[in-house]
């Protein structure tokens, strides 16, 4: 089955009181619980936003370099997501549809390619 990536950037959310969040998280939750007893989960998870440690690889000098910080200075980052294992466009659409709603902010769905056969 194809996978699909459901995620949303930070700046989607919008500015909400700690309360806003704080009940939102058991809905998300419930969500995630939801897929696993589906079998269609894969991973989730949101990702650190300012204390977090971010970090770039570059190699296009010739040799790999490391640095501190995002490669690109952006006003978007990615805030979290979800790797679901489903059938068809239709049903990741769906999935996608009840974490946004928990959520409270808008999602996006990007199937990966499929991976090359070993031989």
């Amino acid at each position: 089955m194809p996978e699909y990536l459901i995620y949303f950037n930070q700046q989607w959310v919008g500015d909400h009181p700690e309360e806003w969040y704080r009940g939102r998280g058991p809905l998300a939750m419930a969500v995630v619980n939801e897929m696993k007893d589906a079998g269609v989960y894969v991973f989730a998870g949101g990702l650190e936003e300012e204390d977090g440690p971010i970090y770039s690889a570059d190699p296009t000098s010739g040799e790999v370099l490391i640095t501190d910080g995002p490669y690109v200075e952006s006003k978007e980052f990615l805030g979290g997501f979800a790797l679901v294992d489903v059938p068809d466009d239709e049903t990741a659409k769906l999935w996608a549809g009840k974490i946004a709603e928990a959520c409270g902010w808008p999602h996006e769905i990007r199937r990966f390619k499929p991976q090359p056969k070993v031989e």
